[in-house]
């Protein structure tokens, strides 16, 4: 296994999703993130069925930082409850990947 992940979180507004997703990178939380939508979700939500607008940021990072990322979403995130899911990268591109260890915050542990 490689140890990088995709972690993905969704949020109300693009102006939202773009300072959230500059906010990870620059504290080098995450390498990149890609911002997609508007998306429509459809959920359940103090017990009533909901459907939004939405957009989707896929952030990619390492399992490493995973609750750093975490709490630094929660913190940042108006929701009060926010989507942060993490999904394992299990190949990908050497290059790629080999960028993506080069742009994150060094291991402190």
């Amino acid at each position: 296994m490689s140890g990088y992940i995709q972690v993905a979180t969704t949020i109300g507004t693009a102006e939202h999703a773009g300072r959230l997703a500059a906010t990870l990178v620059e504290a080098r939380l995450v390498a990149c993130v890609q911002v997609v939508g508007p998306i429509s979700s459809t959920y359940w939500w103090q017990g009533k069925q909901e459907t939004s607008q939405e957009w989707q940021c896929l952030a990619k990072t390492h399992e490493r930082l995973f609750q750093r990322l975490q709490e630094r979403i929660r913190a940042e995130h108006p929701y009060d409850l926010p989507e942060i899911i993490a999904t394992p990268i299990v190949a990908g591109n050497a290059e790629y990947l080999a960028w993506l260890e080069r742009e994150l915050e060094p291991d402190e542990a």
